[in-house]
């Protein structure tokens, strides 16, 4: 069993930067691959970014170039850093963890409770 605490999130004003983590418990961290999604009211839950147990990263298109995943398997911690924050990216963000390589698909095992980004314009 793996339990996943974001934290980070906030209200930011357009252009602004965030990082968001993600601390994992209760399992061997490093050999879970790790991605972060986000869901928007009345939408989708959409994957951002995966982050494989070697630490190879994987984007959806419509973040690449202002979005960076990354882990510190010493902390047990994924993070996300966002820049240039636009208020297409306002959604509540959630981290996800599975053995299974599932990349941007949210059919991962585990869940975290998720943090919310607010950006305004």
């Amino acid at each position: 069993q793996v339990q996943l605490v974001e934290s980070g999130g906030g209200s930011v004003q357009a252009g602004g930067s965030l990082r968001l983590s993600c601390l994992a418990s209760g399992a061997t961290y490093g050999a879970y691959c790790m991605a972060w999604f986000r869901q928007a009211p009345g939408k989708e839950r959409e994957g951002v970014a995966h982050v494989n147990s070697d630490g190879t990263p994987n984007y959806a298109d419509s973040v690449k170039g202002r979005f960076t995943i990354s882990r510190d398997n010493a902390k047990n911690t994924v993070y996300l850093q966002i820049n240039n924050l636009e208020p297409d990216d306002t959604a509540m963000y959630f981290c996800a963890a599975g053995r299974v390589n599932w990349q941007l698909l949210p059919r991962y095992n585990y869940w975290g409770q998720g943090t919310q980004v607010t950006v305004s314009s």
